[in-house]
């Protein structure tokens, strides 16, 4: 449609407002706005506005809105106000919209002489504007196109519904009228934020220094300037992929106090209604269609410890070794990580011999309430290996006569080419019903109803074999 039209400027004459009703089209935007963004693309605004507002019924118009906002979220609150009828205007001023809108009307059509530089006014009738411009100018028909011709095309007024940005209009009944404060409350989709984390891990020291950041991605339609911003981790109830339901689960208020900061102390966050709140350490211009960042943690000293993990998925025989995946692992409850993590990708450095840090591998954590053990798994220790071996397998009687078990003898060689020590933990899955474990190389422990596990120390260059009998029903 704009190649169609041309290199045209346009000239506005604006419309006179209807005098049916009052209308107050009060500032640009909000004085104060804040954002609880959630996990699944839908954010709370709250948008502040001093107005003034006559007594009886008028129409304010809020414009500056998101352009993503479900309309039948809004609340509007004020001191005396009632709201009788609200409306959003989303169809939004653009050359082509004008256009579209002039169809069956007239506009004024102005070309300049390349040459010299005199310009020609015509008055023309539009026909059509959907692929191109069709023009009626007295008894011929053209169409308006790029031709390198300088044109511009002037309208007479702007249609009524065409805004140039996203409109609330809200018809209100106020006691009384003067300047006063209002609350305007609405849920919009296009808002999202993630969590992400560096880890700089010191294997020698036992220790990790952690860095998490907030990254907000803005793709409502509107920017929201000096927000105080909220993200929550944690997921609630929503209807129609991305909309919520407003008569099922009350969306909650964000909290108006708090403590504000980076959030390296447990009071920088809060619990609500069974998510997590985080506050942003300062208001925040998040502007449309932008991705920004947030620090969220910055802790040093947390101890951590590298973890070797082989899971044996059922019983079988490994005809090679498999390497263990090498992970590593904390609490965030102590050094400064005693808070609630959100869900995030978790990314882990360590220093190589000229003390440059490397990336050695990342991988997911769930939310993670304060005092939760975290594993960042980070790959495969080729240098470690498992290969379990089934020595023995035979079908023994059930306690009921319907059924049968079996007993399984294993072996595990545990192998370590590592110039140290170190221990694996070694799960054995698939367990069934009435197991029995005896003959036990190493204690183990049930991780769970279907899952033995072990921890096996091996020495450095060496292996460990570790046997168990373990008896389990279908």
């Amino acid at each position: 449609m704009i190649r169609a039209i041309g290199p045209f400027a346009v000239a506005l004459l604006l419309a006179a407002p209807a005098a049916a009703q009052q209308v107050e089209e009060g500032p640009g935007g909000p004085d104060r706005v804040s954002l609880t963004v959630y996990n699944q693309n839908v954010a709370l605004v709250e948008d502040v506005r001093n107005l003034t507002i006559p007594a009886g019924r008028s129409r304010q118009e809020f414009p500056g809105v998101s352009a993503s906002i479900r309309p039948e979220t809004v609340g509007l609150t004020g001191r005396g106000l009632s709201v009788v009828e609200q409306n959003f205007d989303y169809d939004l001023l653009t050359p082509a919209k004008l256009m579209e809108s002039a169809v069956g009307g007239e506009i004024g059509v102005v070309r300049v002489n390349p040459g010299s530089g005199a310009e020609t006014t015509e008055r023309a009738r539009v026909l059509a504007a959907n692929q191109g411009v069709v023009l009626q100018i007295g008894n011929r028909i053209e169409v308006l196109r790029d031709d390198g011709v300088p044109t511009r095309v002037i309208f007479d007024r702007v249609p009524q519904n065409l805004r140039p940005r996203p409109t609330l209009s809200v018809t209100l009944d106020a006691e009384g009228g003067g300047r006063r404060e209002t609350t305007l409350r609405y849920l919009t989709s296009g808002l999202q934020w993630k969590a992400d984390y560096v880890a700089q891990f010191d294997e020698a020291a036992g220790k990790l220094d952690l860095t998490g950041w907030v990254t907000i991605t803005n793709n409502s339609g509107a920017t929201f300037s000096n927000a105080q911003t909220r993200v929550v981790a944690g997921d609630v109830n929503l209807i129609n992929a991305g909309g919520y339901d407003p008569y099922r689960r009350p969306m909650p208020t964000p909290p108006r106090g708090g403590v504000r900061g980076n959030g390296t102390a447990t009071g920088g966050q809060g619990a609500l209604a069974d998510v997590y709140v985080y506050p942003l350490a300062e208001a925040v211009t998040v502007a449309n269609n932008q991705t920004k960042q947030v620090g969220l943690l910055d802790a040093a000293g947390v101890p951590a410890t590298k973890r070797y993990l082989y899971e044996v998925q059922g019983f079988a025989t490994a005809e090679e070794p498999s390497a263990a995946d090498v992970g590593v692992l904390f609490r965030n409850g102590s050094g400064g990580a005693d808070r609630a993590l959100p869900a995030g990708v978790m990314r882990v450095y360590v220093k190589d011999s000229n003390g440059e840090p490397r990336f050695i591998g990342e991988s997911q954590i769930d939310h993670s309430p304060a005092g939760s053990e975290i594993v960042v798994t980070t790959g495969e220790a080729f240098d470690v290996t498992v290969q379990p071996r089934v020595v023995s397998a035979e079908r023994v009687s059930g306690r009921w006569r319907d059924y049968f078990r079996t007993r399984y003898v294993m072996e595990y060689t545990v192998r370590n080419a590592r110039p140290q020590p170190v221990t694996v933990e070694v799960r054995q899955r698939g367990l069934g019903r009435d197991t029995e474990v005896a003959d036990q190389s190493i204690e183990g422990q049930m991780r769970d109803a279907r899952t033995l596990t072990w921890s096996v120390p091996v020495p450095a260059n060496g292996e460990t074999k570790l046997t168990a009998t373990i008896t389990t029903g279908g």
